[in-house]
Order: structure tokens, then C-alpha cells, then sequence
């Protein structure tokens, strides 16, 4: 079955770098269209970036030029690199994917995700 596991969250200042790894199973993540999407609690469900199958990705304005997603295709995981991390990025990060690759909000399959702290 599709199953997702994300890794790479953490603890950081200000300023700081980390890159979220999810690993994928179950299914061929080249042929999905996948995503990272974050929540802080009180907060709304936040998408942050997406990559379709071709490669084609999007970003969040509030994460643009200081996000990257990318995916390995022989290592089945998606990644997504993050600098100039800023308090506001502190969230669980989740890693989502969809065979139908309509709205983010509606993609079917989610990891159990990892937390990314910003502290100044």
C-alpha cells in the first residue's frame, strides 16, 4: 500500500537550513504528483510546495526563493530543501502525494509527518 515517511525536522535559529527527506512505498513516486504541505496548531492547513509528474513545481509566495522541491526518482523520495528558515516556517511539515493530481487540499495520501522548529 502507498505509504509516506517523512524525516529531516528538527530544531533551528533564524536564518538556519534543513531539508526534509520522505521516503515513498507502495507506489512509483515519479508517477504521482506530490507535495509538502505544513500546520501549526490554531492555524490552517498551509500548502508549501508541489511537483507534478513531469517536474513542474509551485511554491508558496511565503516560502518562495527559499524553498526547493525536488524528487529522486531512483531513490523514490521527495525532498524539500529549506534556508532562511524564519519563525513563522514553524509547523508539521507533511508529505503528501495523489495519482488524480487535482487540488493540493484534496490529495488522498499523507504521511504522519515531522516537526520543524524556528526559534530566533
Amino acid at each position: 500500500q502507498v505509504q509516506l515517511v517523512e524525516s529531516g525536522g528538527g530544531s533551528v535559529q533564524v536564518g538556519g537550513s534543513l531539508r526534509l527527506s520522505c521516503a515513498a512505498s507502495g507506489f512509483l513516486a515519479s508517477s504521482a504528483c506530490m507535495g509538502w504541505g505544513r500546520q501549526d496548531p490554531g492555524k490552517e492547513r498551509e500548502e508549501v510546495a508541489t511537483i507534478d509528474r513531469k517536474g513542474s513545481t509551485s511554491y508558496a509566495d511565503s516560502v518562495k526563493g527559499r524553498f526547493t522541491i525536488s524528487r529522486d526518482n531512483a531513490k523514490n523520495t521527495l525532498y524539500l530543501q529549506m534556508n532562511s528558515l524564519k519563525p513563522e516556517d514553524t509547523a508539521m511539515y507533511y508529505c503528501t502525494a495523489d495519482f488524480f493530481c487535482g487540488a493540493w487540499s484534496e490529495y488522498k495520501y499523507w504521511g504522519q509527518g515531522t516537526q520543524v522548529t524556528v526559534s530566533a
